[in-house]
This record gives C-alpha cells, structure tokens and sequence, in this order.
C-alpha cells in the first residue's frame, strides 16, 4: 500500500507534511517507546502519539532510531500535542523520512484497520497490545498500573529497582543483587540467578532502573525490551512534573543564601511540602569519576549505552539523592552540587544517613564513579536553609577528599573539615616540608621514624602507650623521638609542634 492510498481516503484527513507520497508500506506498528527500533522489521508505516518527545532533541533520536530500523513512513499524532512539532518534522526530512499528519479526530484504530486485513495474525496481536498499553498510558495509568499491565500483556513477570537497590514497583526477595548485576555488567540484558537484567531508559547508570524479569528471557529479549520501555515512558512522564518540584527547590534555596525576608522564605519552603515547624535534614550530593580527589581523570564507563549521558556530577547527583531516599524529595541541581531538603517525619537524621550509606554502598559497585554526599543536621524553619545548605556543602567536599561515601555534620568539625577545605596543592607541600627528612632517612636506613612519630601521636605523647603498641622497648621510642626532633628542628613536647605533625601526616 502507497502513503498515498491513506491521503486518498478523504474521512481521514491525513496531511503530507514532508516525504514522497508514492512510498510504499507493508504494515503498520503503533508505539510511543522511546527507542522502538527493537521491534520494526522494516517497510512498516509507524503511527505516534509523540508521548516520548520530552525536548526539541528527542525528535532526531526517535527519528534515526526508525530510519535505521528500515521504517517506510512516520504517522504523527495531534492529540497530545495539538499540533507536529516543527522539529519532528525537520528531524524527518532531513533523514528522508516520509511524514504526514494525523489530525485529533482520526483515531490510530482507523487508520490501522485500512491495514490490519493484509497482515499475519501475530501482527494483529501486536498492534491490539500496543493499542491497549497507549490507551493506559494516555489515561495516566500510574506506574504499578502500568507495569501491571504491561508484563500481563507480555506474559512476564518482574519488578524494578533503581541502581541504588530501592524496589520501584512489584515485589522482589534481594533488591541489591540486581542493582550491583545491572551496575557491573559489561552487556544487558544478563541473567542473573532467576532473573533477566534489562536496563530501563538511558543515562548514567547511577541513576538508572533496572528491570528484572522473573526467569531466563535472553532467547526473547523482545519481551525484556518492550516491557523496560514501557517503563522508560512512564518514568521520562513522572520527570516532566518533577522539574517545576525541582525549580521551586532551587528558587527557595537561592532565596535563602541570598537572606531573603521571612515571608518569602517561609513560602519557598511551603511550595517544597515542609511547614516552618516541621524538622527536616539538607543533603548535598555529586557524582564524580574516581581517581584522586582534586585530579582530571576520563568519566567512568560500563558496557551498553553511554553511563554518563552527558550529565554533569551536580545534575546527576540530584538523580541520585532522589532515588536514594524516595522520589518524594526533590532536589535543587545547583553548580556546587545538588541541594534537597529530606522532611524528617518520625526519622532522624542518623536514619537518613543509615539509608544514604547503604545506597551509596551499592553504587560503589559501579566502575570509574565515587558518590560524594554531605548530611546536614536537623533543621527547622526556613531561617535555617541557609545554614544547612553550608553545613551539607562542607561535609560534601570532605566526602571527595575522602574519596566517596557520606559524612554528617557531626564529622566536619573537626581537622578534617580544615584539610578538605585546603587546596591540595597546599596541603601536598605542607605535609612536603615537615616530613620530607624523615621520610629521606628512614628511606636510606630502612628505620620507622615516621610510624613511630605518627603512633606516638596517636598515643598523645606516651612513651609507654606508644613501645606497647609498636612492640618494642621504650628507650627506642624515646631515641627514634628525639631522632625526630634532630632532623626536623622541632620540639615534640610542645603542643605547636605536636599539632603541625599531626596536620601534616593526613595531608599529605
């Protein structure tokens, strides 16, 4: 059947908006996945109600992703944008892609049913199952509803978990072996003791579902696929209404450090779901390659499609606070790191931190990227957005000179917070100078001056505590000390010296 067959029918009044009319078609499939190359043959005429189309840049993607698959013409729905986006349409005829228009009142079903008599029965089955699965999605069927249906559709059953090991939707016996599976796996889908791993969407893994199908699919992977985008579609839906949550966010945390008046602040934390008496905690988290805290190093990568997706470590930290502690917090994607106030509500901020530890234990697994999160204490009121948002920066930037992982407000006062504070560089040639002549000697005598110095320390000066410790005899202590004091010019029995060491042996 020719594109223009379908035009000539005057009921169902189809537009030609770009392509040849003369191009011919052997079936239609209708979807709204993002990616839906998986499940074209090729010659077929694809009807979209454009649900996948979040930005102006999707269009080439989904585009591409139909061009490559050998798709014949593109049929693209009025009802749930009201009109074709202009660069739907540049995105077709700069590929070469036939497009027409299909108004409001004509109903994908008709324009089907014109083609459904020439095609297999499988076909037919599919198209009815894509008709049903639009129709909930269209309806605003909520996630557990519509993965529901969707896996009784398919005849698969599973659950989704985020990366960090948290259940999305259905029921799951050990959230975290697909969550670590999903995280290390160089290729997906794998299998993974009674289940199949798929990945759901695209973007950096840290951030990312996981599906994972009951039983072993890797000879239909067709099954995984559809159900994982079907999925993809629901969620890049729930991000639509989460950007105003996240804007609002922001508007009330920039209020708060620029000392906005009362009023506004007490409005900016009503809009984020918080009354001013309620206690709430603040969390400031960013993503990072690992390496060494301070150096460039390449962004981290795991087999599949790009981990990263070009997410910068703040934007992607706010994904990732929001799946580790629910996506009822939201959070407030700044350049320093993404800022989201968690409402206590019968927790502590020891709870909350208990939860943070062990999702981020679980992004761990993921190859090249440390996840850096600072915990703020229990606030309440507006007033004190501001002061917590220092407080949870502070810890932040002690968890990246640590390496990753998550710090309270109740361990950056002390040194640590001083070195995590200081420029590396400065640090580096702090710890240079004062142990540089210990270093050298025990280098060429094969001694311990600098163990010993460090335990002594550790010991607050005793010589006994510190021969017991290091098994030897205590006059040892005292000439390897005194040895100390000799090479670096310093004095060990005063409080200055002590300190300065003790400083310049974790900066370095």
């Amino acid at each position: 059947m020719r594109i223009s067959d379908l035009l000539a029918i005057g009921e169902l009044r189809l537009r030609l908006l770009t392509g040849d009319p003369a191009t011919e078609f052997t079936g239609v499939h209708i979807t709204d996945l993002p990616e839906p190359g998986r499940y074209l043959s090729g010659g077929e005429l694809v009807l979209t109600g454009m649900m996948w189309r979040t930005s102006p840049d999707d269009s080439a993607r989904f585009v591409a992703a139909l061009v490559e698959a050998g798709v014949a013409a593109l049929g693209a729905g009025q009802a749930w944008l009201g009109h074709v986006p202009a660069d739907v349409v540049a995105a077709c005829a700069a590929a070469g892609l036939t497009l027409i228009e299909v108004p409001t009142e004509t109903s994908f079903r008709t324009v089907a049913e014109l083609v459904v008599p020439r095609l297999s029965g499988d076909v037919r089955d599919a198209l009815g199952r894509h008709r049903r699965l639009l129709a909930a999605v269209a309806e605003g069927a909520a996630l557990p509803e519509l993965f529901a249906l969707t896996a009784a559709e398919l005849g698969v059953t599973g659950s989704v978990v985020s990366a960090s090991g948290q259940v999305i939707v259905g029921a799951i016996e050990d959230p975290v072996r697909p969550a670590r599976a999903y995280l290390t796996a160089s290729r997906l889908p794998c299998l993974v003791g009674e289940h199949t791993i798929f990945g759901v969407g695209r973007g950096h893994r840290a951030a990312g579902w996981v599906l994972a199908c009951d039983g072993d699919l890797l000879d239909r992977p067709d099954l995984g696929y559809e159900l994982a985008d079907c999925v993809a579609v629901e969620r890049s839906r729930m991000e639509e209404g989460r950007r105003v949550e996240r804007r609002l966010a922001a508007q009330l945390v920039t209020a708060a450090l620029a000392e906005a008046g009362q009023a506004e602040l007490d409005a900016g934390l009503r809009t984020c779901g918080l009354d001013a008496a309620e206690p709430y905690a603040i969390v400031n988290v960013t993503v990072l390659p690992a390496g060494r805290p301070g150096e460039p190093d390449p962004a981290g990568r795991t087999g599949g499609p790009d981990p990263a997706g070009g997410t910068d470590a703040a934007e992607l930290g706010g994904q990732v606070v929001e799946e580790l502690l629910g996506r009822e917090v939201v959070a407030a994607v700044r350049p320093d790191g993404a800022v989201a106030l968690v409402p206590l509500r019968g927790s502590t901020v020891s709870g909350v931190a208990e939860r943070l530890r062990a999702g981020v234990e679980v992004l761990s697994a993921l190859p090249g990227t440390r996840v850096c999160v600072g915990l703020s204490g229990a606030l309440t009121g507006a007033a004190a957005v501001k002061g917590g948002t220092g407080e949870a920066g502070h810890a932040r930037r002690l968890a990246e000179a640590r390496g990753g992982g998550v710090v309270t407000s109740d361990e950056i006062y002390t040194h640590a917070l001083l070195l995590a504070t200081t420029p590396g560089d400065v640090r580096r040639s702090f710890a240079d100078r004062l142990l540089a002549p210990l270093l050298d000697y025990d280098g060429r005598h094969q001694s311990e001056l600098v163990r010993t110095l460090s335990t002594f320390l550790d010991c607050a000066g005793s010589w006994n505590a510190c021969a017991e410790r290091m098994h030897v005899h205590v006059n040892t202590v005292r000439y390897r000390i005194r040895r100390v004091e000799e090479l670096t010019g310093r004095d060990l029995s005063t409080m200055t010296d002590r300190v300065d060491f003790f400083l310049a042996l974790r900066a370095g």
